[in-house]
C-alpha cells in the first residue's frame, strides 16, 4: 500500500445486522460478479446492496502491512511468515511487473531502497529516471528486469535509519513472486488447518498499461488457477485506482476495496482520463455509493477517520465511518505504525522518534470510530488492541 501523503518512509456490529461481533464473527461484505467457474458477468443483486455473502473475519480485522515491516524487511516471505505466525488476519501483498510479465511482491516498481540492486554492477545502466504516476524517481524500475534477473537480488529493510533492527535481515530472502506467496498460502492453509486470508493491491496499473504490462488480467489468471477467484475466496483485491477495481470486477468474483489517500489528491486513473473528482468528492454520500456499484469496502487513509490539527494531534472524527456503512462499505484504514515519528502528536512519548509511543492509545482512538479493520506494520500489537476493544 501506498502511503502517498508521506515523502519517506472495532466496530462491534456486523453490517446490515445489529448482533453485537465478538472474537471470529463474520464479517459482512457486498457480492461481486457470479461466483460460477468461468463466469465474468455480475448480477445486479450480487452487487448492490452491501449483504450479498459474508466473510469469515474478525472484528476489528488486523492486516499485516506488506507482511510485518515492523520487525523484518517488507514484502518478504520472512515478513509475511512472521505476520502469520503473530496472528495477523490478513497478509498484505504489493504488485508489481517484471519486463517479461511476471507479477511480484514489491512495494513500488522502484527497487532501489528495497533491494540491494545498486551493489551489483552488471545492473548499473539499468538506473534510469522515469516519472511514475506524475512523479519523477531515479533508480532502478522491476519492469526493466525479467525475473531471472530479479531473483538475484536481494532484499533489504526500506527505512533503516528508523528500523535499524530491521538491518539484520538485509539480504535474507528474495524477491518473492506473486505465485509462490499464493503457494505459500496454501501449504500453510494446509498445515493450519484453515484459509490464510491475503490482500493484494495493483500497483500504478494505468502507469503500467501503458507499458503494455496491464495487471489485472495476469492477476485473475493466477486468481483462477489457485481457486481465489471467487466472492467466498479468501483473498481481498485493492487499489488506489477505482477503474482497476472495476476492470477486477469483471474478472473476478473476489471481494475489493478502492484504497483513498489524502482528501485533496486525485486517483492517477482519474487525472489521465481527466476525471476532475477528487478523494474528497469520493468520500461524500454520492463518490462512496459510485464506489459501492463494484466494491465492497474502502481503504482510507487514517486522516479521513480523523483528522489532525496543525500540531499533528488528533481532531473529532469525521462522519465517513457512519456515511460508508450506510452503503454497505466495510473500512480497513492504513496505516498504524508503533513509532513516534508515525504516531499522531498526542500518543508520542519522549523525543526520540524512532522509539515506541502510545500505539495503543492511538489503537483506541481509531478502533472507537467503528472501523472494520486496520492496516499495521506491527500485528502483534495491534491484536492485542483489537482484542482490549472487543472486551470492553
Amino acid at each position: 500500500m501506498t502511503e502517498r501523503a508521506q515523502a519517506g518512509p472495532g466496530r462491534r456490529t456486523m453490517l446490515g445486522a445489529g448482533a453485537a461481533v465478538l472474537g471470529t464473527a463474520a464479517l459482512g461484505l457486498a457480492g461481486g460478479p457470479a461466483d460460477a467457474a468461468g463466469s465474468t458477468a455480475g448480477k445486479d443483486s450480487d452487487r448492490h446492496g452491501g449483504h450479498g455473502f459474508r466473510l469469515d473475519l474478525p472484528v476489528p480485522t488486523v492486516i499485516g502491512h506488506r507482511g510485518t515491516s515492523g520487525y523484518r524487511p517488507e514484502h518478504t516471505l520472512g515478513s509475511y511468515q512472521l505476520a502469520l505466525d503473530m496472528g495477523a488476519h490478513i497478509v498484505e501483498q504489493d504488485l508489481v511487473p517484471t519486463r517479461d510479465g511476471h507479477l511480484v511482491c514489491r512495494h513500488e516498481n522502484d527497487i532501489t531502497a528495497t533491494t540491494d540492486v545498486a551493489d551489483h554492477p552488471e545492473f548499473a545502466s539499468r538506473k534510469a529516471t522515469k516519472k511514475v504516476d506524475g512523479v519523477s524517481l531515479t533508480g532502478w524500475f522491476t519492469e526493466d528486469f525479467t525475473l531471472a534477473e530479479l531473483k538475484t537480488l536481494r532484499a533489504k529493510e526500506r527505512i533503516p535509519g528508523t528500523r535499524q533492527k530491521n538491518t539484520l535481515y538485509d539480504g535474507r530472502w528474495e524477491i518473492p513472486t506473486f505465485e509462490e506467496v499464493l503457494r505459500w498460502a496454501d501449504r500453510e492453509g494446509r498445515r493450519r488447518g484453515k484459509p490464510v486470508w491475503l490482500y493484494v493491491e495493483t500497483k500504478h496499473p494505468t502507469y503500467f498499461r501503458g507499458l503494455g504490462l496491464g495487471l489485472e488480467e495476469p492477476l485473475a489468471k493466477l486468481l483462477r488457477r489457485y481457486n481465489r477467484h471467487r466472492k467466498q475466496s479468501p483473498l481481498i483485491l485493492q487499489s488506489f485506482e477505482p477503474t482497476s477495481i472495476q476492470r477486477l470486477s469483471r474478472l473476478v468474483a473476489t471481494p475489493r476495496v478502492v484504497l483513498l489517500s489524502g482528501a485533496g489528491e486525485r486517483p492517477w486513473d482519474f487525472v489521465t482520463s481527466g476525471d476532475p473528482r477528487t478523494v474528497a468528492d469520493l468520500v461524500k454520500p454520492e463518490g462512496l455509493k459510485w464506489m459501492a456499484s463494484f466494491a465492497q469496502g474502502i481503504g482510507p487513509t487514517l486522516d479521513l477517520v480523523i483528522p489532525k490539527d496543525s500540531s499533528g494531534r488528533l481532531t473529532a472524527p469525521t462522519t465517513l465511518v457512519k456515511d460508508a456503512h450506510a452503503q454497505g462499505l466495510v473500512l480497513h484504514p492504513y496505516t498504524m505504525r508503533n513509532e513516534n515519528t508515525f504516531l499522531p502528536a498526542d500518543f508520542r512519548r519522549g523525543t526520540d522518534p524512532n522509539a515506541y509511543g502510545d500505539a495503543f492509545g492511538a489503537f483506541r482512538a481509531y478502533f472507537a470510530t467503528g472501523i472494520d479493520g486496520i492496516f499495521s506494520d506491527n500485528p502483534d500489537t495491534a491484536l492485542l488492541a483489537a482484542a482490549d476493544h472487543n472486551a470492553k
